[in-house]
């Protein structure tokens, strides 16, 4: 069975060394109650809750799968007591407002609690993951009566929340989504269409589930323009505030899927369902940006806990698994044969899990920082900039980490050799799991154009100097400094050139749009090893600064991470440089019949 240990020291080393989290939580409004006392509680159990109650529910989800009754789903047995426990400690509110019951503190600590969750069971954690999102949408663009009755049951956990986009018929092209709003009586609506792909749309773990549903009213404008957002509960709400009548929700049908087995993917059918205006008419793609963007840092988030789970679990069998003898000689001459964590290339595979394992985390919490900022910072300069940076790194975070949490997870099927393909070992999962993260809440693709067509080259590259005008500080105040010469000049020459390909970039898409579909996957990935290198510096100068200390160990390792990952990692972005200077010609040179295999398919 897999193992998890939480990663504490490494959080810790991250928030409190690296980014001074107890001077930024200092700084916000809400930050009082997050005290280093309190940090380290949540940490703590956050560690005990995932390891000792949802690892052990992780393989069992997975054989069990979900089972679709009478038009109700049951969760993999223990799913319901594990989201009772998760409840009862508070969890669900940690990082909601107090005036909807929750607790006030920072996004960043709940996030760190994500990482947990998504190592140790990650279709368990996609039941309440999608009721902060709602919870979000409502806080921010619904009505006061909406709020009084449905926030504050979100916030608790005793209420779950769903997206519904998805229709048969579309996926990301949403302005061709067919569910009709007709209005009735008063302020409510009657809600008909087919939802799919809907995660946690029905299941048996929380009293109700409220859908927050994209439909178009019957004058509504062609395409996007014309999609209104909606709240359809399950169980309609009596005077109490309680569940009361069956809505026309119901879900039609089970996804059979690749992975998270454990969570019920369903198809949703909404039959004459009475639901209410979310927002302005016709804005519903707007209010649901609050719940999608919430939701693609908490997909990036999961593909960092996989490769947390992935690392940790090869790591432990390269230890024990004995394999040859070393290049060099006996390493364990008292054993008929050597581990194979001596070989070489075993290292290779598990360094690169434990590098974007590391790195990535510094990613996220970097992330968390502007979240928590542009969430609870005071109106000014600093929380315009964690806006702008907010923007720039969400669609990296959700893309890049998953495409590299693929990588990893295979990686580390790899050092398990042939027993990494039984499932008894669960590596393979950790595989299946992971790759439904390259697409859902917009695929690689989507992020990429967002990234590069409407955050980058839509502000004429402002967005992206605001981040790279950091790096710049950063290279500039350490370019005297010897022990971080090795980091501090790749890094500068990077940061420029990330400049100049997006200015190539951009000249080339005046003449032609399509130049920017062509580049945006690799200028994605381009960023996310930039943006890492970045950070990875700044580690590497924590680290060196510490070496003299009492943890000696911890930071010369953390040195040798940085530069496996300088070293071995990041030469990728020359071959993404030219790729994005290569345009769209050979892309786009074929017709779609020249496409054939010379008969017809």
């Amino acid at each position: 069975m897999p193992t998890y240990q939480a990663p504490l020291r490494d959080f810790r080393f991250v928030m409190d060394e690296m980014l001074d989290y107890p001077s930024h939580y200092a700084r916000l409004p809400s930050g009082d109650d997050a005290s280093p006392d309190v940090v380290s509680a949540i940490l703590e159990e956050g560690a005990r809750f995932s390891r000792d109650v949802l690892l052990p529910l992780n393989q069992s989800g997975d054989r069990e799968g979900c089972l679709l009754e009478g038009g109700e789903v049951k969760a993999p047995r223990g799913f319901k007591e594990a989201y009772q426990e998760y409840v009862e400690g508070g969890w669900p509110s940690l990082a909601a407002e107090p005036e909807h019951g929750g607790q006030g503190l920072p996004h960043s600590l709940s996030m760190v609690l994500s990482e947990m969750i998504c190592a140790t069971n990650l279709a368990w954690g996609m039941y309440p993951g999608l009721s902060h999102g709602a919870a979000d949408a409502l806080r921010h663009h619904g009505t006061d009566e909406q709020k009084a009755t449905y926030l504050t049951k979100l916030v608790e956990g005793v209420w779950t929340g769903t997206m519904c986009l998805t229709e048969p018929h579309c996926g990301t092209d949403l302005g061709l989504i067919k569910t009709r709003a007709v209005p009735v009586d008063g302020n409510a609506y009657t809600i008909t269409g087919t939802k799919i792909f809907i995660s946690a749309g029905e299941h048996n773990l929380a009293e109700n589930i409220v859908h927050l549903v994209l439909a178009k009213l019957p004058d509504a404008p062609e395409g996007s323009k014309g999609i209104s957002l909606f709240v359809v509960p399950k169980f309609m709400p009596n005077a109490e505030g309680d569940p009361g009548e069956r809505n026309g929700v119901t879900c039609g049908s089970l996804e059979h899927k690749m992975g998270i087995h454990g969570n019920a993917t369903c198809v949703m059918n909404f039959d004459d369902a009475t639901g209410y205006l979310v927002g302005p008419p016709n804005k519903g793609l707007a209010c649901m940006f609050t719940m999608m963007n919430a939701a693609r840092l908490g997909v990036g988030i999961q593909g960092l806990g996989l490769i947390e789970a992935s690392f940790q679990n090869s790591l432990s069998y390269a230890r024990d698994r004995l394999q040859m003898r070393g290049l060099s000689g006996k390493q364990a001459p008292e054993k008929p044969a050597d581990p194979i964590i001596v070989h070489p290339d075993v290292r290779r595979m598990l360094l690169t899990q434990k590098a974007f394992a590391e790195g990535g985390r510094m990613l996220v919490l970097y992330t968390a920082q502007m979240l928590d900022v542009v969430e609870h910072g005071q109106p000014g300069e600093e929380k315009e900039r964690a806006e702008t940076l907010l923007g720039l790194l969400t669609p990296i975070v959700k893309a890049f980490l998953t495409e590299v949490g693929f990588e990893c997870t295979n990686e580390g099927v790899q050092v398990y050799g042939g027993h990494g393909f039984i499932q008894e070992w669960g590596m393979e999962q950790l595989v299946r799991d992971a790759r439904i993260t390259r697409l859902y809440e917009g695929t690689t693709g989507i992020q990429a154009l967002d990234l590069l067509g409407r955050k980058v080259l839509m502000s004429q590259g402002e967005t992206l100097k605001v981040f790279t005008k950091e790096i710049h500080q950063f290279c500039k105040a350490e370019a005297d400094n010897p022990s971080l010469k090795e980091f501090v000049e790749p890094l500068a020459k990077l940061n420029a050139e990330w400049g100049e390909l997006t200015m190539g970039v951009g000249m080339k898409a005046m003449q032609d749009r399509e130049e920017v579909g062509a580049a945006s996957v690799d200028y994605l990935m381009y960023s996310g090893y930039v943006t890492l290198a970045y950070l990875f510096a700044r580690a590497a100068k924590q680290a060196s600064d510490s070496l003299e200390g009492d943890d000696k160990a911890f930071y010369a390792a953390k040195l040798n991470t940085a530069r496996f990952y300088y070293q071995r990692l990041l030469p990728r972005t020359k071959a993404h440089a030219q790729m994005i200077q290569s345009g769209a010609g050979s892309l786009m040179a074929l017709s779609s019949d020249d496409f054939g295999l010379g008969f017809e398919i």
